[in-house]
């Protein structure tokens, strides 16, 4: 039996499994990754949309965005779940093999939840034996076993080369409306520029043309004011609000609420 989380990573193919009562916790997505959930419930949030997986799901992850976690187990059980990272490599050398293009862009939703089919099941059950046995899938057999994984990704959904087969980059986008919408995820500042269309330098650029301040002092700022709204008007406790906010820890949290308003969180 797995003690804590256990990632048994097989390169390019993940097996997790997590035995307590639930995990939180924020991630860049940075290449599409197909998942299936086995035991237990993932919750994901965007920023603008939350997506449910619970045991038996099929979800497509897709790249370039931010997301925030939950990852439940199931009553006196374990999460478990299979995730196949298809990096952009992958699906270069693919779409040149096989002719594939995609033809219209996708800027849709950060999880697409795939309807059920047996063909994605028998796939899943075929790397089971691998996580069972310890056992690395070498070089070439995870190249097979990605190959396989898009075939039948476009077998039952082909739509789907629209979203795989786009390999452009993200364009130049309204940098007040993207910070304002993300500013609770706790990145670099090189990853928003990046998710904004822009190099580093201009980001900054940018960022200080529109609010008149540098971004790491806006983002603590903003935080800084959600959180005295969250806990003041919403009820929420500091200790859920810090996490949820993009802090590190919750005494870096306090420290800087009791210096802007000059109580802890805890007294509000």
């Amino acid at each position: 039996m797995f003690k804590g989380e256990e990632n048994k990573k097989l390169q390019q193919i993940h097996y997790s499994c997590y035995v307590t009562r639930s995990r939180e916790g924020e991630q860049f997505i940075p290449e599409h990754v197909f998942s299936y959930q086995i035991a237990g419930t993932l919750t994901i949030k965007d920023g603008d949309k939350e997506y449910i997986s619970n045991e038996g799901d099929f979800r497509l992850s897709r790249r370039n965005h931010l997301v925030k976690f939950i990852k439940q187990p199931p009553a006196n059980g374990e999460f478990k779940a299979i995730s196949v990272y298809l990096d952009q490599e992958t699906l270069r050398n693919f779409s040149m093999a096989y002719g594939y293009k995609a033809e219209n862009g996708q800027d849709g939703e950060a999880v697409l939840k795939l309807k059920p089919d047996p063909l994605y099941k028998s796939y899943m059950d075929s790397l089971m034996p691998y996580q069972q046995t310890d056992q690395t899938i070498n070089d070439n057999l995870q190249s097979l076993k990605l190959r396989e994984a898009i075939l039948i990704l476009l077998r039952a959904n082909p739509g789907l080369k629209d979203v795989l087969f786009d390999f452009s980059e993200p364009g130049k986008i309204d940098l007040e409306a993207f910070m304002n919408r993300n500013f609770h995820f706790n990145v670099q500042l090189k990853r928003f520029a990046y998710l904004t269309g822009r190099s580093l330098a201009t980001f900054k650029r940018d960022f200080e043309r529109i609010f008149h301040v540098s971004p790491s002092r806006w983002l603590l700022q903003r935080r800084l004011q959600e959180a005295h709204y969250l806990i003041k008007e919403k009820g929420q406790p500091p200790s859920d609000v810090y996490l949820e906010l993009g802090f590190e820890d919750l005494s870096h949290f306090s420290f800087a609420f009791k210096k802007t308003y000059g109580v802890a969180p805890s007294r509000i």
